[in-house]
C-alpha cells in the first residue's frame, strides 16, 4: 500500500512531506533517546548502594502502620435469617470446624472465599470501620470474633497474623528503589542532554508566525 501511495505521487505533497518528516524526526529521536539510556545504565553493585543509601536517608517513605492478617466468612444482607446463619457457624466454628472449608462452602464474598476467605495483611484505612474495628480488636492468631455487621451483612472472622507498625525490611522494598534508582539516573541523563542541545538556540519567530496564520480561529465555543 505504501508502495502504491508513493506511485501515485501521494508522497509528494507538502502536507504529506511535513508528516514523513515528522514520523522520520519521531524514529530518530526515540532511537537517539535509547542510546543515552543505554549509555548512562549503571551496575547492580552501584544501583544496590543507592538504593541502600535512599532507604538509610529516607526511612518514613517505608513506614508500615500496624497490619493484620485474617480470613472471614460473610453472609449477605441484614436480615435476621442471615444473623442466625452467622451465629450458626460461629457455634461450629468455636467447636473446631475448619475455617478455611467453611468459607471456601458459605461465604457470600466469592474473591476470598476461593481462599478460605483470606483477606491478605490490610491496615487501618483500607475496610469499612465496624469491619475494621473488629478485625484489630483480635489479638492473638486462631481468635474468632464475635458476629459482625456491615452494610455488606454480617461477618465472622479469625484473626491469622498479625504485623507491628515499623519500617519495611530492605529486602521488601529493594527492587522498587532499584528500579527508582535506574530511571532516575536515566532520567537525569536525557534532562542533560536535552539542556545541551538548547544551548545557543534561538526561535524563528518569523518561521512560527507564518505557520501559525495559516490556521484560523475556531467557531466554536470553548468552555473555561
Amino acid at each position: 500500500m505504501a508502495a502504491e501511495a508513493e506511485a501515485a505521487g501521494l508522497a509528494n505533497t507538502p502536507e504529506m512531506q511535513a508528516a514523513l518528516r515528522i514520523a522520520r524526526d519521531r524514529i530518530l529521536s526515540d532511537a537517539w533517546l535509547a542510546r543515552i539510556d543505554a549509555q548512562h545504565q549503571i551496575t547492580d553493585a552501584a544501583a544496590e548502594k543507592l538504593a541502600r543509601n535512599v532507604y538509610r536517608a529516607e526511612p518514613n517513605r517505608f513506614m508500615n502502620k500496624e497490619q493484620v492478617r485474617v480470613r472471614h466468612i460473610l453472609f449477605a444482607g441484614t436480615t435476621p435469617e442471615s444473623r442466625a446463619q452467622a451465629e450458626k457457624l460461629l457455634d461450629e466454628l468455636k467447636a473446631g470446624a475448619d475455617f478455611a472449608k467453611l468459607a471456601e462452602a458459605s461465604s457470600a464474598d466469592k474473591s476470598s472465599a476461593a481462599r478460605g476467605g483470606d483477606l491478605g495483611f490490610f491496615q487501618t484505612g483500607r475496610m469499612v470501620p465496624a469491619f475494621e474495628q473488629a478485625a484489630f480488636a483480635l489479638e492473638k492468631p486462631g481468635q474468632l470474633s464475635g458476629v459482625v455487621e456491615t452494610q455488606f451483612g454480617y461477618h465472622v472472622m479469625k484473626l491469622e497474623e498479625r504485623k507491628p507498625a515499623g519500617v519495611r525490611p530492605f529486602e521488601e522494598v529493594r527492587e522498587d528503589l532499584i528500579k527508582e534508582i535506574r530511571a532516575n539516573v536515566t532520567q537525569q541523563a536525557r534532562a542533560e542532554e536535552a539542556q545541551r542541545l538548547q544551548q545557543g538556540m534561538q526561535i524563528d519567530k518569523e518561521a512560527i508566525n507564518a505557520f501559525s496564520a495559516g490556521f484560523k480561529p475556531t467557531d466554536v465555543p470553548i468552555k473555561p
